[in-house]
């Protein structure tokens, strides 16, 4: 049996355990992971500073070395609340989602069941490991994490300590060792993406390239997005107080961020429109933009930092930077066609003040997430609510947008009866009745 088998199998094994155990077992093993990963910071600090040492020695672009950053900002203690967070959400297994009486005694349910062995593989953001450790736990399912090879020292360092806190916790929380497990090379994920018998999700986070190559070469359903080309479109009644912040916020507030604006359509019946450009300019923000818009802003700033767009792919390019792509629309039809045509169907936005205007947009865009007057960064698992997140799907099939608990859960029918078989009704050869009632499921606990 190969190691990725071996592994693959370890997962399962787990999971099929996990999936058994209560909401409270599940949960209480990650307040001790939060406790060992918060009374182990000095470590991860260290690991964390060894990677970004080695990545500024090397060609690592610069969006890719801040997101390795585990301790800029508040970053590792936002990471801990996550997990604190899942903890205290409800449990997502074992809702129940329909019943109905097939006939007296006889019983059918769909209930929430976990999908069962996830495969996430993500570059340089080592906090992912606390996320989707506390998200697969919670949900019931076992993971199986691989990291960038820019992270491997935060990465191993922060899997010891979550692998040793579940080993010690075994006997009181019954969470099994392989509930979680760290993989470190390109060969290993190759391996494992064969193993479609006992895995059952594919989550890739990071490039294009990755996601699509992943795609490529496995038979397991995959779930991620291979972009974040997000745009805004300022309508011609925007407030423009507004338009000026939330452009800033969309695209300087982490440019790296795959929900950071990438495309700005701007319609020039705005008035005042170029006082958008000059804030984002003053802003730190380089401009790509289209002749026209060229041509009318310089009117009313000659100095500002513009370059000219190569509408052939800038439109269709995640930046990643303090740049930003720049067009005008006449209309919200003209944007919604734009964004269609161009977009990656992450998150899109319209400034307006105008409700009809705002309400073609959010029913013409075809996007994971459509906002209305608000930054484009709002695009995350843990803003929504979710507690964090294992990523953003643009897919339409089984989840969709920030995914948190509820992406990571499926169903299963359960039919509870009392001794009956299908040879006593109609359609198998018996002249028996169903009942097939709907009961109300607000009361309901299995």
């Amino acid at each position: 049996m190969s190691s990725a088998e071996l592994i693959a199998k370890k997962a399962r094994i787990a999971g099929n355990i996990l999936k058994t155990l209560s909401d409270e077992q599940r949960s209480s093993i990650l307040y001790k992971i939060h406790d060992s990963l918060e009374k182990n910071a000095k470590l991860i600090e260290t690991a964390n500073k060894l990677d970004l040492e080695v990545a500024r020695g090397s060609n690592l672009s610069e969006s890719l070395i801040k997101r390795l950053d585990l301790f800029k900002g508040d970053k590792f203690a936002t990471m801990l609340q996550g997990i604190i967070d899942v903890a205290k959400l409800a449990d997502p297994v074992g809702k129940v989602l329909l019943a109905r009486e097939l006939d007296e005694g006889l019983t059918l349910y769909k209930i929430t069941a976990p999908v069962g062995v996830l495969l996430v593989i993500f570059e340089s953001r080592p906090e992912v490991i606390a996320n989707i450790t506390a998200l697969s736990i919670k949900s019931g399912n076992a993971a199986i994490l691989k990291g960038g090879k820019e992270s491997v020292n935060t990465f191993r360092e922060m899997s010891k300590i979550i692998n040793d806190t579940i080993a010690a916790n075994f006997a009181t929380t019954g969470v099994p060792i392989g509930a979680v497990q760290l993989i470190e090379t390109r060969q290993d994920v190759s391996d494992l993406l064969s193993q479609d018998q006992y895995i059952d999700l594919v989550v890739p986070r990071g490039s294009n390239s990755l996601v699509r190559n992943i795609k490529l070469n496995t038979k397991i359903p995959v779930l991620g997005h291979a972009d974040g080309i997000c745009s805004i479109y300022i309508d011609g009644e925007a407030d423009l107080v507004k338009a000026k912040k939330i452009t800033v916020d969309a695209k300087t507030n982490y440019p790296a961020g795959c929900n950071a604006m990438e495309t700005l359509l701007i319609n020039p019946k705005l008035n005042n429109w170029w006082e958008v450009l000059t804030n984002l300019n003053e802003n730190g923000v380089c401009l790509h933009v289209t002749p026209e818009v060229k041509q009318e802003y310089l009117k009313h700033n000659p100095k500002g930092n513009v370059l000219d767009c190569d509408e052939s792919k800038d439109f269709d390019k995640e930046f990643l930077s303090l740049d930003c792509a720049v067009k005008f629309v006449n209309s919200v039809q003209e944007a919604v066609q734009h964004i269609n045509t161009h977009s990656s169907k992450h998150t899109d936005c319209i400034v307006t003040e105008n409700e009809k205007n705002a309400e073609f947009f959010l029913k013409g865009v075809d996007s994971s997430g459509v906002y209305w007057n608000c930054s484009t960064r709002f695009a995350d698992g843990f803003r929504y609510g979710f507690g964090t997140e294992v990523g953003i799907s643009t897919s339409k099939i089984h989840a969709r947008g920030p995914v948190g608990l509820d992406g990571l859960v499926t169903y299963q029918y359960q039919i509870r009866g009392t001794g009956q078989i299908a040879g006593d009704y109609l359609g198998a050869g018996g002249n028996r009745s169903f009942i097939h009632k709907d009961l109300d499921i607000k009361d309901i606990k299995l």
